[in-house]
């Protein structure tokens, strides 16, 4: 949550004769204005924008400006309606998106290939992180959220939160082969297991299995598979945590989730 000891802007105004004006308090939290009062139904945070530019909104006697921020103390009025402000906790934004194959996890590539970035909604004071990566040829659940904090309670290894995969691949695992894979094998940058791992069928030379694990190394299913000298044909994240990827998510969209799904979400990960 970002907080703010400094006055509210003072961006000068002509104020109606009738309306006094007093000073925003100093030394206090403040919020941003146009995002309470959104956050109190009064419509998008655009849309209030638009309002305090109009002039519509009132802080503490006199006309609120664009950036203008508000603490418990002030008094917010839109006309002669006094607005009930919550404070208190600012929930993240929290998105998810359907990667598709093709897309890099990257903001900058020399190569000029598509990043999964352009396809967010622009932020004006935040940016967003992307919690955990996909390969280029990998698709899926990809979570992106303003909060470093939520970001790091996913990826940090501590913290062993599985990641579900649908993985394809050509031939077929011996039954030995998929105990070993769930005992643990040996790759350069240590030791690795499926904590699942389970036969989904297929026909012909394709075969598809489903496979939990609780890290995220580079390229890691990948290399996994192929030290039993199979080749994975296509790779699909479908559940991070606790979140599964929303069937009625199609490839390439994203969706934000709502107030309810975030708390929800922040009281699993505690």
């Amino acid at each position: 949550m970002k907080t703010d000891l400094s006055n509210s802007s003072t961006k000068r105004k002509s104020v109606p004769s009738n309306i006094k004006t007093v000073p925003v308090p100093t030394s206090v939290i403040t919020y941003k204005l146009h995002k309470l009062l959104a956050q109190a139904g009064l419509g998008s945070r655009r849309e209030m924008e638009e309002s305090i530019s109009s002039g519509c909104v009132i802080i503490n006697g006199r006309i609120a400006g664009i950036g203008d921020r508000v603490g418990p103390e002030d008094v917010v009025r839109i006309g002669r309606r006094t607005i009930h402000l919550r404070f208190g906790e600012i929930l993240p934004k929290v998105i998810l998106y359907h990667k598709t194959d093709g897309e890099i996890v990257s903001r900058n590539d020399p190569k000029g290939r598509p990043s999964v970035f352009s396809k967010m909604p622009q932020l004006k004071t935040s940016k967003w992180v992307s919690i955990g990566r996909l390969d280029y040829n990998t698709s899926g659940l990809l979570i992106f959220t303003t909060d470093g904090e939520l970001a790091n309670r996913f990826m940090h290894p501590r913290f062993e939160v599985e990641r579900e995969y649908m993985v394809r691949i050509m031939g077929r695992l011996t039954q030995e082969q998929m105990t070993l894979l769930t005992t643990g094998i040996q790759l350069k940058d240590g030791l690795v297991k499926f904590d699942h791992l389970s036969d989904q069928g297929g026909e012909g030379s394709n075969h598809w299995y489903r496979a939990i694990l609780k890290e995220g190394k580079n390229r890691e299913i990948r290399r996994i598979f192929e030290t039993m000298g199979l080749l994975v044909s296509r790779l699909m994240r479908v559940r991070f945590g606790p979140i599964n990827l929303p069937p009625r998510l199609k490839r390439g969209q994203w969706m934000e989730m709502d107030e309810a799904e975030i708390r929800r979400l922040l009281g699993l990960i505690k």
